[in-house]
């Protein structure tokens, strides 16, 4: 049976309620592109970054 992913928790103030937002950021020189995934706890507005496929190849 497979296991279930732990809850994600801030690290701040253990609030398991999270906005999420996705966005891309850009490398100093435009060379690379990332397109992340931020999650925003609702009680301290501390923000945890995912980065989401990215490439030095992706430009859109």
């Amino acid at each position: 049976m497979p296991s279930q992913p732990a809850a994600l928790a801030c690290p701040l103030c253990r609030n398991q309620d999270f906005q999420r937002e996705e966005g891309r950021l850009d490398s100093k020189w435009g060379v690379t592109s990332h397109k992340m995934v931020l999650m925003i706890c609702t009680r301290c507005r501390y923000i945890l970054h995912f980065y989401d496929k990215h490439s030095i190849f992706d430009f859109d």
